[in-house]
């Protein structure tokens, strides 16, 4: 099974790359729409080569831990076309889950935020990944799905197929599909609401391959006008470093936490918290920036 799956990842791996180039020479054509800088591309395809080395060095880890949660419960599921779909969208309620998580605690955020980064919205974004090893995915999602009976060769097919699905949605190349799919599934339309640092698009549409749980928690919101979508972050990063990318939000959190003094219960809640979010009540938050926005938007009526 991980000699089929290896195989699999190796022959997706050359597609994507694929896909790149041709997404890259389309758009430096003017054939489609999209954005590509050399040097960000470049810097998205070293995060994701980084992060494919220490996701192979310490997978031993990851497969150790969720290993050990297969003893932790008596039955496992038999593999039928039922429990694969049924793996499929566990895993995805899990990983929306888990990402909007990832944008609601500060620690958390301090991992993603590298994959937010690029300024630039195409097939390279996706590529564009953290270097902290597969235990926040793998073991926080697959953990889980191991002890509600899933057995671990469906953990990995649904791990691959939600990877492999998450490629395409990082383009502006596509606009909206037809109703029925941007009901159900997550479209590039979709996700560049998600990476838009845009006010009124800040923490939305968390989901990694069906939009439904975003409609269903209240956390989906659509796209307005594609032209006029912003990429990156709101304090955007600017380097081009794939150091300074991988960990410059635990480097900000710690910056903070050492201005703060020898206070741990403080330290604590600027991790818990939303990014943005400050012990002297002077936010920043998602929240607080769509609140601005939309008080703007109000007076611009009244004028």
């Amino acid at each position: 099974m991980f000699t089929e799956i290896s195989e699999l990842a190796a022959a997706g791996t050359c597609v994507i790359l694929a896909g790149i180039a041709l997404e890259w020479w389309a758009v430096r054509r003017g054939k489609i729409r999209g954005h590509y800088s050399a040097k960000d591309a470049m810097t998205s395809l070293t995060m994701g080569a980084g992060n494919a080395l220490i996701n192979g060095v310490l997978a031993f880890i990851s497969t150790a831990v969720l290993a050990l949660a297969v003893t932790l419960h008596p039955w496992t599921f038999k593999i039928t076309v039922v429990t694969v779909v049924g793996a499929v969208i566990t895993h995805d309620f899990l990983y929306y889950v888990k990402h909007r998580i990832g944008h609601r605690s500060r620690l958390f955020w301090a991992e993603h935020v590298t994959h937010h980064s690029s300024q630039n919205f195409n097939l390279t974004t996706a590529l564009r990944q953290p270097w902290t090893g597969p235990l926040s995915n793998v073991v926080l999602i697959g953990g889980p799905m191991v002890l509600i009976g899933f057995p671990l060769q469906l953990v990995l097919v649904a791990t691959s197929f939600h990877l492999f699905y998450q490629i395409w949605i990082h383009t502006e190349a596509i606009g909206r599909l037809p109703r029925p799919i941007e009901a159900v599934m997550v479209t590039p339309s979709h996700h560049r609401v998600h990476h838009a640092t845009n006010p009124q698009y800040l923490d939305a549409n968390f989901g990694g391959t069906l939009i439904i749980w975003d409609r269903m928690f209240g956390t989906f919101v659509p796209e307005a006008n594609q032209a006029d979508t912003r990429f990156g972050l709101v304090k955007q990063l600017n380097s081009y470093n794939p150091l300074v990318v991988a960990y410059h939000g635990f480097a900000e959190l710690a910056a903070d936490c050492r201005k703060d003094g020898l206070r741990p219960v403080t330290w604590a809640r600027r991790a818990l918290n939303a990014p943005g979010w400050s012990p002297d009540g002077a936010h920043n938050r998602s929240e607080d920036l769509r609140a601005a926005w939309l008080a703007a938007q109000a007076e611009k009526v009244k004028h």
